[in-house]
């Protein structure tokens, strides 16, 4: 019988305290903050690393202005090294995309696994789930291709219009038509966004279970989760809001708790820039280079910090999701719980001695 998505929180709760904290082991935790930052599956919300600060007025106390930031100055004999440098980090980062994203693919089974038979085991994970894993990238592939093209679609052809019309040339003559047009464009896009990101999460949950359970591709895979999803479509819709719902509620709390991880290690960082500026520190290349090294482990590490605090996390939503698909997926509800084992009776041992002779008969007379 299947269940409703609210009736799965409990049992999802239940499962994350029997993982985590009914047999607590610092060797799973760790392993499991690892397969949640390659799965993708943080939900610590509220931390903006690369937050601004505003320029602030002139103090009417001091009378004295704020210092503004000035860019660095860049000699136009090396500029050619600067271009060189950033060449190669284009290059190192799409060849990091496509490689992160099949690490992704492969550590979504992991994570399905780990929180499916509650161990963590990532040697052993990957090399049953590589191949799974492969699968799933190429459907992973397939799907952004097309949601980029996509969007390049509902967005490039309505430009074009408003283009080749003048009312972006002449704005002022058409603004009517041109705050219509962009508003319907802003809810196409919005309506696009919600409808990639539903796709993605019913992949992410649903799909993975299905693609590890009968070793299929993507294509008969989401064959297999349409016909499951078609009987109750609008329960599968409530399990959607209700985990945007839950993904809010965990992003608050575990984006409180991740402030202590961000202040231990910007507070080490901003003294390290502080006295760097005091010593008279200029940029160049080596500086540079430097500072996107340490900055980059710097932000590895502070990325692991927050996923150790986020475990709870990690485990709860797929666990969420596990518990609401196994109720309309047979195969995953029998790997969930098992059936006993009844035991077989012994049959008594044999005995390998000749049965006894029938008493003789008594003499006669």
């Amino acid at each position: 019988m299947s269940v409703s998505a609210i009736d799965c929180v409990q049992p999802a709760i239940r499962h994350v305290r029997e993982q985590l904290f009914a047999r607590f082991g610092w060797g799973q935790w760790s392993r499991l903050a690892l397969v949640g930052i390659l799965a993708a599956e943080l939900h610590a919300g509220g931390c903006n690393f690369g937050r601004g600060f505003s320029r602030i007025s002139q103090s009417q106390k001091t009378g004295h202005d704020i210092p503004v930031f000035h860019p660095p100055h860049i000699d136009p004999a090396r500029l050619g090294q600067f271009m060189g440098l950033i060449l190669l980090a284009a290059l190192i980062v799409i060849v990091l995309g496509f490689a992160l994203l099949y690490i992704n693919s492969v550590f979504r089974f992991i994570l399905f696994d780990s929180v499916l038979r509650r161990e963590c085991s990532i040697g052993e994970g990957w090399r049953r789930w590589h191949r799974a894993g492969g699968r799933f990238f190429l459907w992973q592939l397939v799907f952004q291709i097309s949601a980029g093209l996509f969007f390049l679609f509902i967005v490039g052809i309505p430009l074009a219009v408003a283009a080749a019309s003048g009312w972006i040339t002449n704005p002022m003559e058409h603004l009517g038509r041109l705050a219509g047009g962009v508003i319907l464009l802003i809810g196409a896009v919005l309506f696009f966004a919600l409808v990639a990101a539903a796709v993605q999460v019913l992949a992410r949950d649903f799909l993975v279970p299905i693609m590890a359970i009968e070793g299929l591709d993507f294509a008969d895979g989401w064959s297999r989760l349409l016909a499951l999803i078609r009987p109750e479509p609008g329960k599968y819709v409530v399990y959607l809001l209700l985990k945007l719902v839950l993904a809010i509620v965990a992003g608050i709390l575990f984006g409180i708790l991740s402030i202590i991880p961000i202040l231990t290690i910007a507070v080490p960082v901003v003294t390290a820039v502080l006295l760097g500026k005091s010593a008279g520190l200029a940029w160049s290349v080596t500086t540079i280079s430097l500072a996107v090294i340490f900055g980059t482990m710097l932000l590895l590490g502070l990325i692991y910090l927050i996923a150790l605090v986020s475990v709870p996390a990690i485990v709860f939503f797929p666990a969420f999701s596990i518990y609401f698909f196994a109720s309309r997926y047979p195969n995953l509800a029998l790997l969930l719980n098992p059936a006993p084992v009844t035991p077989v009776p012994e049959s008594p041992p044999l005995s390998l001695a000749p049965p006894p002779l029938p008493p003789s008969p008594e003499p006669i007379g």
